[in-house]
């Protein structure tokens, strides 16, 4: 089996380059980033967590902090290319709400859908959350 970590774009023999970059790579910072941001999740992102890790959800398998181009997804299932996303009181100014639109655009020009939810609907209504997860999946 060929270490993947080991070869860059195209050629089987050819060492990583030393930016840590190759075809399907991520810079090694922010694979530092998203491994970081799995220590501090959040309780709303922790109890989503909870619920979607280990194919829990209809044996869908789903990333936590996982990078995607420039930006780190919450959580994705790169199967059926679905990014969830949960919002806290982060993304209430109108810079922050550009931010994630400009993501989000990203994000569905790499062919991915992103639905969104508040912290609260995780912490108060899981239940809903996960109805409304297993519906996009489902799409």
């Amino acid at each position: 089996m060929i270490n993947v970590l080991a070869r860059a774009a195209g050629e089987e023999g050819a060492p990583l380059r030393s930016d840590g970059v190759g075809e399907g790579m991520r810079p090694k910072r922010k694979l530092n980033q998203a491994r970081e941001l799995r220590k501090l999740s959040t309780p709303a992102e922790a109890k989503l967590w909870e619920q979607l890790r280990n194919r829990q959800l209809e044996g869908y398998k789903f990333l936590r902090q996982a990078p995607i181009g420039p930006y780190i997804a919450d959580f994705v299932c790169r199967e059926k290319k679905l990014v969830i996303e949960l919002d806290g009181w982060t993304h209430s100014t109108p810079a922050e709400l550009q931010y994630d639109s400009v993501r989000t655009v990203y994000l569905e020009s790499e062919a991915y859908r992103v639905i969104r939810f508040d912290n609260a609907e995780a912490l108060e209504g899981m239940d809903q959350l996960l109805i409304l997860v297993l519906e996009a999946l489902n799409k």
